[in-house]
């Protein structure tokens, strides 16, 4: 994933604050980090607006809770070390939850399994698992976790490759019978690309657990609770499946 390496990018300057709902209100506003770098997740439209899965989800929680909600591009080298300096209040930014970070920052409830998904051509059917690919060729990257969860699975033929969008080119091509990649670069390729959007599917669910959550400065419940409140009722009134059929499936 994106988010376990160190990656070097230009932020992109955005003019004026991004709010979810209405008048910022002081002590109202929640300030959000993010490296709008990371498509379907968050990134910069052609507009120069941030947009993407983490920003919806984040504005829908602010009106549910009812606090506001402002974004600022942030590097993703170095976001964390703003977090610790006050620089802004929390991190939302495809940030999974590892024991490490739990030791320097705190976590929302996680919102999302972003762990591995398998891709097919439109029109299979009834494959919802890698084992339903028994007898067939199965693509991934080479050295990553989608590549060692085929490489698992009997009777499926791992194919490697330098790069993910080869191996999302062959599928598309009927070389290859799926293709096995995180959650979010799935999405991109399926959902955002116009040469696999009506040619590629998403099937079952991650089979993997790679947890986001939101980021925020150690100790600072205040924040933390009403992230948490406004996840939770989004959560619970169905509002986050909604993103995720937007977004990610």
């Amino acid at each position: 994933m994106k988010k376990a390496v160190l990656v070097i990018v230009v932020s992109l300057v955005v003019l004026g604050s991004v709010f979810a709902g209405g008048r910022r209100e002081a002590g109202n506003t929640i300030v959000f980090a993010t490296d709008a770098t990371w498509p379907p997740m968050e990134f910069v439209n052609e507009d120069r607006e941030i947009v993407g899965f983490d920003i919806d989800m984040i504005r829908a929680a602010a009106e549910a809770a009812g606090f506001q909600a402002e974004f600022r591009n942030t590097a993703w080298d170095g976001i964390f070390a703003g977090l610790a300096t006050g620089e802004y209040d929390a991190v939302v930014s495809s940030v999974t939850i590892t024991e490490d970070r739990k030791e320097t920052m705190d976590f929302s409830i996680p919102y999302i399994n972003a762990g591995q998904v398998l891709i097919v051509q439109m029109g299979e059917q009834g494959v919802s698992t890698l084992a339903d690919l028994s007898g067939r060729e199965v693509g991934a990257q080479i050295g990553t976790t989608g590549a060692f969860e085929v490489d698992k699975v009997a009777g499926v033929t791992l194919r490697t490759y330098d790069e993910i969008g080869l191996a999302v080119e062959d599928l598309a091509n009927g070389r290859i019978a799926g293709v096995v990649a995180d959650t979010p670069i799935a999405a991109d390729f399926v959902l955002q690309n116009e040469n696999y959007s009506a040619r590629l599917k998403i099937v079952g669910e991650p089979f993997t657990e790679e947890f986001y959550g939101v980021a925020v400065r150690k100790g600072n419940a205040a924040v933390l609770d009403r992230v948490n409140d406004g996840l939770q009722k989004i959560i619970d009134s169905g509002r986050m499946e909604e993103l995720k059929d937007k977004w990610l499936r």
